[in-house]
């Protein structure tokens, strides 16, 4: 891409988002637009190099605003969190789908060059993802569609829509699948926070207030790969910048069960917990992997950050919070 060519970061306030324009900066380019629904001071990033606006882009007009004078989109927006968040609120992580119809309208109108869609693991067929065994899932498997619900469903709609966008107008749509992407300098209490920084958060405190416990959802079989930020961003760019239109996973391949997640952090903090589980909390599906063999085949590419790797810089991110929470206490 054009590196003076400007680009739109919707949902430039959250994780992925602050990661993104983050390294925009950093590879040179000279005109970002970060736009978030969030105050910027709630914002997870800030970058003073780049243009940040507060606007609810589930709104027209607002897309249009959003959308002026750009040549690139990436649409990162949504109403989302971790599976105790999408499971509790369905209705509002549908419509999301008023995000993205409102930003390929706004793109069609302004003549935008490359719009890219950030879809999920959450549309694929729920069927494909009964077993706790490592099961990868491949793109065809979307269909027949059973996606997550409410959340998984507003994913695959707009990655239609995506389609259909190309189709009849033109318009350049990617759509990239995440699979459950974490890092630092992201959410980690709250509600909305995935299950590597939950974890990393209740490991920390459990350690910093001598109390030797940790809740699990669950009864930590479920099965899941994790994808580190710097492999999210890297993909996420190779992915707008090349010429394949289809859908196509953007994961790690590396899947473990959350009880090896816990096991795996413990050993990070250098303690040992007693595990309290949870059953009759949110848990999402038995098993989700990412089958990476079409990103290896045609990008000769997959995400290479090992979990350990990840988790150990996610680990002191999140731990440093826990601490600093916990002396203003």
């Amino acid at each position: 891409m054009d590196r003076n060519a400007p680009i739109l970061v919707a949902g430039g306030g959250g994780f992925i988002g602050g990661h993104l324009v983050a390294h925009l900066h950093d590879q040179g380019f000279t005109s970002v637009r970060a736009v978030d629904q969030k105050p910027l001071d709630e914002w997870y990033q800030v970058h003073p190099t780049a243009e940040s606006r507060q606007l609810d882009l589930s709104r027209r007009d607002a897309a249009d605003q959003a959308v002026r004078g750009v040549v690139n989109i990436v649409n990162l927006a949504a109403d989302m969190g971790g599976m105790g968040f999408i499971e509790n609120n369905k209705a509002l992580c549908m419509l999301s789908v008023l995000i993205n119809t409102h930003l390929l309208q706004a793109a069609q109108d302004e003549g935008v060059g490359r719009f890219f869609f950030s879809s999920s693991a959450c549309v694929y067929a729920a069927d494909k993802q009964v077993s706790n065994d490592d099961v990868p899932l491949k793109e065809e498997d979307a269909y027949p569609a059973m996606p997550e619900d409410g959340y998984g469903w507003e994913k695959l709609f707009s990655e239609r829509m995506c389609r259909h966008f190309r189709e009849d107008f033109g318009l350049a749509t990617r759509v990239a699948r995440y699979h459950n992407v974490y890092g630092p300098e992201g959410t980690w209490t709250g509600g909305r926070e995935k299950a590597p920084a939950a974890i990393c958060r209740k490991v920390a405190e459990a350690k910093l207030t001598g109390r030797h416990e940790i809740e699990i959802w669950g009864d930590g079989s479920q099965r899941r790969s994790f994808m580190y930020i710097d492999d999210c961003v890297a993909g996420t760019l190779m992915i707008m910048e090349s010429d394949f239109v289809e859908p196509i996973n953007l994961g790690s391949s590396e899947s473990v069960t959350v009880n090896e997640l816990v096991s795996i952090v413990e050993d990070i903090a250098g303690v040992t917990l007693e595990r309290h589980y949870l059953l009759d909390a949110p848990k999402g599906v038995n098993g989700r992997n990412s089958d990476n063999t079409l990103i290896r085949s045609v990008f000769d590419w997959e995400p290479s950050v090992s979990l350990r790797a990840g988790l150990e810089h996610t680990y002191r991110w999140v731990a440093d919070q826990v601490s600093a929470s916990l002396s203003t206490t």
